[in-house]
């Protein structure tokens, strides 16, 4: 029975769509909050902050080109992390550094959630943005393929691409792959209409839902190979 349990139950491997599915949808929901709530400044799509950067800049409006230097400043540091993370030496330190990211997100969203809203919003942005660029860095292929986890445009160009593939040369790698990246495409924009509802009735504290979210994955991410420091591999 517990075996037939275990089976029906995905393993998340970093690269697994399940896994993929579940960032996507913290992914959408935390640029919902944070446009929503804190100040109309993007934490994860940073090609719409330096937009809105040069628009209001070229504006005039300075104060507001501003703001959205901060996220990304934070986004390139979060990238940088990430590839710290990779170093082998680091990684024989710190256990399973994919999970240690998970764990750092959800336990940053989790304090977001408690922080009154006197807090600036910039400081929240640039702690969304950071834990979601180590997102990014870290969780960035969907089984073979490269994509990413909080931006649709890529994911959305190798979704038609795949279809097209896979409907004129009857492609099954093609299909698979469509299917896959339709899946985080759909993930994507249930998360960002559940960040825009719970953000607009609930408040501040509904980046909750997205660390919960978070906390399932860890949950299911490499249940399969323990929790414990394996010395002998370092492929976590």
């Amino acid at each position: 029975m517990n075996g037939k349990l275990n089976a029906a139950i995905p393993s998340l491997a970093s690269n697994s769509v399940y896994l993929g599915m579940m960032l996507a949808i913290v992914g959408g929901f935390t640029d919902a909050y944070t446009f929503i709530s804190r100040g109309g400044v993007f934490a994860n799509a940073q090609t719409g902050n330096m937009v809105l950067l040069a628009a209001k800049a070229a504006e005039g409006n300075l104060h507001g080109a501003l703001l959205h230097i901060p996220p990304i400043l934070a986004f390139i540091l979060g990238v940088l992390v990430s590839e710290t993370g990779k170093l082998p030496n680091v990684r024989h330190v710190i256990y399973s550094y994919r999970r240690s990211i998970l764990i750092l997100e959800c336990s940053v969203l989790i304090i977001v959630g408690f922080l009154p809203e006197s807090v600036p919003n910039i400081v929240v942005t640039m702690c969304i943005a950071f834990v979601t660029s180590l997102q990014i860095s870290t969780f960035n292929k969907l089984d073979k393929w490269a994509y990413n986890s909080t931006v649709t445009t890529g994911n959305l160009r190798t979704a038609i691409q795949a279809a097209y593939l896979a409907v004129k040369e009857h492609n099954q790698e093609a299909g698979k792959q469509f299917k896959e990246f339709l899946a985080i495409l759909i993930s994507f924009t249930f998360g960002a209409l559940s960040g825009t509802f719970s953000t607009v009735y609930l408040g501040k504290s509904s980046i909750w839902i997205a660390s919960g979210v978070l906390v399932a994955a860890l949950i299911l991410y490499h249940r399969d190979r323990g929790y414990y420091r394996r010395p002998q591999s370092l492929n976590n």
